[in-house]
This record gives structure tokens, sequence and C-alpha cells, in this order.
């Protein structure tokens, strides 16, 4: 036994904890940026074909479906592999997986295909944020997990540009996604076999979700509205556009622009909450992209003030999974990290989940504006809840 923790220590020390990170964080960077193009992109192949806006939003909800299974066996399989191989193996499905959508437009391959992204998404996610939380140092945790946040927000920015190269066939989107996994996977290998704490086997190891809920139930919500905001909007968006007679590149414009206004902000919000604290960071940042959402279906089509707007509310609200995580990093004991992890991770798979179907819904049944009356109602309770929450002190946070 000494002897293999001697083999992957030395191991481990051949590489820099600098480059792991940027390792890591490319990797966040390709899969946003393939998150990022999917969404919108299938949603207005589909939208071409001419299906419906809510089976269109029905069909984007299978990649959600395969976050959200996933994250009920995806701890034992870090656990014993370590993070490395579930990285690669999350990025070899995701790969393989794209390079075949061209191949049939019938919706239930599609939905399979997504399925399986969802799944090798949802891996290579958990295990990239849980070795950076993992092994960030506790005065400097929301600046590292921000790292994290922007790298996913680079990527996710840049993902609906790739709608551009329809103009040179539907496949050529699908195949330029797969080149960048194909990339960063080199480097991936470069990576040393490290594995995750063990200590949660203990003997109220069986009760460590109830136990993160209890500790940290505020800390979780994040991940549901970030999931439920960033399906939403790369899911229902180019819907919402389409129909106020926005083109396909104002859309692919105003996505990205999302993303840029949180890449603004994302860093100086991890320091900020650093020095005076997540839950008021969180709550402050929740009501003003209440405001907003609740501003954009009055800007109606004019195309400018709606760059401000998604700017303005992609900076507030674009950091809150990664906030929430480092909030819940401040709560728990270190043992109970990996629960809180795929909590947030099954609360973000729901919110994805949610988001397509109630906007779908709500374009075809109440208005096209319903989409944002959803994001601005839900990110205003939840900084009200914050009210009510109060951190408890029965046992030391992750230090």
């Amino acid at each position: 036994m000494s002897t293999g923790k001697s083999a992957l220590q030395s191991i481990s020390g051949s590489v820099s904890p600098r480059f792991r990170l940027i390792v890591l964080l490319l990797v966040v960077v390709v899969a946003g940026m393939s998150q990022g193009l999917l969404l919108p992109l299938l949603s207005i192949l589909l939208e071409r074909y001419g299906v419906s806006s809510d089976i269109n939003g029905l069909n984007s909800t299978a990649l959600y479906i395969g976050i959200f299974f996933t994250m009920f066996f995806i701890e034992k399989p870090v656990l014993r592999f370590g993070y490395k191989k579930v990285i690669l193996a999350g990025i070899v499905l995701v790969t393989v997986t794209t390079m075949l959508f061209p191949v049939s437009q019938a919706l239930w391959f599609w939905f399979i295909l997504r399925l399986l992204v969802g799944i090798g998404d949802s891996s290579l996610h958990y295990a990239t944020q849980l070795w950076i939380v993992s092994s960030s140092p506790a005065d400097r945790r929301g600046r590292y997990i921000s790292f994290y946040g922007m790298a996913y927000g680079v990527g996710f920015s840049i993902g609906p540009l790739g709608i551009n190269l329809l103009h040179y066939g539907e496949a050529v989107p699908f195949l330029v996604s797969s080149l960048f996994f194909a990339i960063v996977i080199l480097l991936v290998f470069k990576l040393p076999d490290e594995l995750p704490v063990k200590g949660e086997k203990s003997g109220a190891g069986e009760n460590r979700y109830v136990k993160t809920y209890r500790l940290a139930w505020f800390a979780l919500i994040p991940g549901l509205l970030y999931g439920f905001m960033e399906a939403s909007m790369n899911s229902n968006f180019p819907l919402y556009g389409l129909r106020i007679d926005l083109t396909q590149e104002w859309i692919s414009i105003l996505l990205p622009a999302f993303g840029a206004g949180s890449l603004i902000l994302q860093l100086p919000l991890g320091i900020w909450s650093d020095r005076v604290g997540r839950k008021p960071v969180l709550m402050l940042c929740g009501a003003a992209g209440a405001i907003l959402f609740f501003a954009i279906p009055a800007a109606g089509d004019r195309t400018y003030l709606l760059l401000v707007l998604f700017i303005l509310a992609g900076g507030v609200v674009g950091s809150f999974y990664s906030l929430g995580l480092a909030y819940a990093a401040d709560i728990l004991p270190r043992q109970i990290l990996p629960a809180a992890n795929v909590i947030a991770s099954i609360h973000f798979s729901l919110g994805s989940i949610l988001g397509p179907l109630l906007g779908g819904y709500g374009i075809r049944y109440i208005s096209n504006d319903s989409i944002f009356l959803f994001l601005g109602s839900a990110f205003l309770a939840f900084s009200l809840l914050g009210l009510l929450f109060r951190k408890k002190h029965d046992e030391p946070a992750a230090s």
C-alpha cells in the first residue's frame, strides 16, 4: 500500500499544479464550446425542419437527462479510477457522439445522441470541478473556482459562433467541435493519475447527502438556477429570437454576449466573495439578475439594447454555479465535498431539464416573453430565500 502511494506521489510530482490547472481549464473551455454550440445549433436545425417549439424543447432536455442520471453513479468511478481516466472517458464519448449527429435527422436518434453527450459532459465536468475544488487553498477558493467558471464561460461564449459554420454544410459545426476535443485529449494524457480523498467512508457516510442538504441547502440552489438559466437561454432564446424577427447572425452574437458578461465579472465576483462572503454576493447578484431578465422583453427587437442587457445579465448570474460550489466548500467538511458536487450537478441537470420544457411550452401556450419572466421570478425567489438561511457551525468546514 505504501509503495502504491509513493508511486502515485512520484507521478503527481512530475506535473506542476499550475500545468494541471491549465489543462483542466482547457478541458472545461472545450466542453463549454461543445455545449454552447450544440444547444442553439440543434434548436435552429429542428426549427428549420419544421419541428414545433414544445417538441424542440423536449428534445433538448435529453442532454440534461443524461447529465442527471450520470450523477447517480459517477462518484464511484472517480473514486476508483481517479480524475484523469473519467475525464478521458467523458471526452471520448462526447467526441464520438458529436460526429454522429449529421448521420440522421430522426428525432429519436438525436434524443439518444443528446443523452450520450450529457453522460460524457457530466463525467468530465464532475471530475474537473472536483479536482479543482479539492486542490484549491481555502483562502483562494473563490478565485480558483472562478477560473473554472471563466473557462466554461469562454467556451460557452465561443460555441454559438459555430452556428455560422452552417453556411459550409450542416455537418461542419459538429466536425469542428469534435476536432477541438481530439486536440485537448492529448494534453489530458500528460496529467497524473490522482484520486479524491476517501474520508467519506465513515460511520455516518450513508447520511452524507442528507447532511449536505442540512448544512448547505442554500449553497446548492445556484446549481439549479444556473442550469435553468443556461438551458433556457441556449435552447429557447433562438426560438424567441426567430419569432421577434432577429437574424440568425444576431442570435449567434447575443448568446456569446451573455457569456462575455460572465467572463468580465467572474473573477472580480470570486475575489469579492473571498473578502465579503459568498452569501451576500449571491443574493445581490440574484436580485440584479431578476431585474435584468424582467427588462429584456421590454427591449423588443432593439438589438443593441438587447446586447447591453445580455452582457449585464450574464455578468451578474454567470458566476452562480461556481460561487455556489465555493460557498458549499466553505460550509461543508472536506470528506463530504464529493457529495456536494454530486448534488450540485444533479441540481444543474434538473434545472436544465426544466428550462427548455418550461420555455418551449411557455413560448407556445403563454407568450414569447415567458422564458424571461420565469428566469426573473426564479432569481428573485432565490435572493429572498437567502434571508432564511443561517450557516451552521456543528462541524469544521473544508480547509
